[in-house]
C-alpha cells in the first residue's frame, strides 16, 4: 500500500514545514517524526544514515529514502491515491520547470538576499539565477496569468513554489507584488496548509516551554 512505513522526519523551524503540508495533502497515512537539531538529533549517527547532509526534513517510505522538499513533494504526490496532485499531460511542462525553478533560482535568490549578499553586476553570468530582480520578475510574469503553477489546478508545485512565495513575503524579502499575494492567499486557504501550520505551531510552543 502506498502509505505503508511512511516516516517524515521534520523540525518545526526547518524547511520540513515545507514537507510537512504536502504530506497533509496526500490522501494516505503517514507518522512525523520529530527530530530535535543537534547532535542527539539531525546530526546523530542514527539520521546522518538517513541524510548525511544531516539536513531536514526526510521522508521514509518502505526503506526507500527521500530528502530535498521538492523531490518530497513531487515522490508524495505520487503516492496520493486521488491523482489530483500530479499534473496531467498538458500540464508536465510547467510542472518541471517551476518546481525547478523553485528548487534553483529561486531559493538562491532569496536566501542570498536573506544573508544581505548581492551579486555583483559583472557576475551575474556566473550565478544560475543571475539577479534577484530578474528572478522575481520571472516568476511573477507567469502568476499575473495563472492561478495555480499548472493552470487552474491545485498540485504539488504549488506546495512548493508557494511556501517560498509566502515565506519571502512574510520576512519581507519577496516584495508584496498582487499576484505574489493573490497566489500567497488562495494557498493559505487550504486545509492541509491551515492543519500542518497548526500541527508546527503546537510542537514549535511545546518545544518552547519545555525548554
Amino acid at each position: 500500500m502506498p502509505g505503508d512505513n511512511l516516516t517524515l522526519f521534520t523540525n518545526p523551524n526547518s524547511r520540513g514545514q515545507i514537507a510537512h503540508w504536502m504530506m497533509e495533502e496526500i490522501s494516505v497515512p503517514y507518522e512525523t517524526r520529530w527530530t530535535q537539531f543537534g547532535p542527539d538529533g539531525h546530526k546523530s549517527e542514527k539520521f546522518l544514515r538517513i541524510n548525511p547532509m544531516g539536513k531536514l526534513p526526510a521522508l521514509v517510505h518502505n526503506n526507500q529514502i527521500v530528502t530535498e522538499c521538492p523531490a518530497i513533494c513531487a515522490y508524495a504526490a505520487e503516492l496520493d491515491t486521488s491523482g489530483k496532485l500530479k499534473p496531467t499531460t498538458e500540464f508536465l511542462a510547467p510542472w518541471y520547470r517551476w518546481l525547478f525553478f523553485a528548487a534553483g533560482p529561486l531559493e538562491h535568490a532569496i536566501t542570498n538576499r536573506a544573508l544581505g549578499f548581492e551579486v555583483p553586476a559583472d557576475k551575474v553570468g556566473t550565478v544560475g539565477y543571475g539577479s534577484f530582480d530578474k528572478t522575481i520578475s520571472t516568476l511573477e510574469s507567469y502568476l499575473k496569468s495563472h492561478d495555480f503553477i499548472c493552470g487552474t489546478s491545485f498540485t504539488a508545485a504549488d506546495v512548493y513554489v508557494g511556501s517560498h512565495v509566502i515565506w519571502g513575503m512574510q520576512f519581507e524579502i519577496l516584495p508584496d507584488l498582487p499576484s505574489f499575494i493573490s497566489y500567497a492567499d488562495r494557498l493559505k486557504e487550504r486545509d492541509a496548509y491551515q492543519r500542518a501550520k497548526n500541527i508546527n505551531n503546537e510542537k514549535r510552543n511545546q518545544n518552547t516551554a519545555n525548554s
